[in-house]
């Protein structure tokens, strides 16, 4: 991985780690994505929500195959969820995103676990191959 891409990792998992120690676990998804949203546009990273990426299979293009809840200076994607505990799914979703992506690594953000640190994973995308 890239010093750049480990740099904006990090800063991902510290705003993470402020966001769930100010406001706590429980919330909706939808209220982590929008205040993580902003706390990394405050950190100066450039940030989509919700972005749609198109996905090609077997010749048919989908417009929205999925949305990705934050891409991050187009190199690191944040999935967020708010539930008890992370199911196995959720780590393939963020697997299966990086492949079609394209995109080395990938954090799973579980605000809904009684720690941060219990609630965050780290994903690296085996299959990546960097463009030429």
């Amino acid at each position: 991985m890239s010093e750049a891409l480990e740099h904006i990792a990090t800063i991902a998992v510290d705003c993470g780690f402020r966001l769930h120690e100010e406001l706590g676990p429980g919330l909706l998804e939808s209220v982590y994505e929008v205040c993580l949203f902003e706390a990394l546009r405050e950190r100066g990273l450039f940030v989509e929500r919700q972005k749609a990426i198109p996905i090609r299979y077997k010749g048919i293009a989908l417009a929205e195959g999925f949305r990705a809840d934050l891409l991050v200076e187009n190199c690191l994607l944040i999935e967020l969820k708010s539930t008890e505990a992370h199911a196995p799914v959720h780590a393939k979703q963020v697997i299966t995103y990086l492949r079609l992506l394209n995109l080395p690594l990938g954090l799973l953000m579980n605000f809904g676990a009684p720690t941060f640190k219990q609630g965050v994973r780290r994903l690296a995308n085996n299959y990546f191959r960097p463009n030429p």
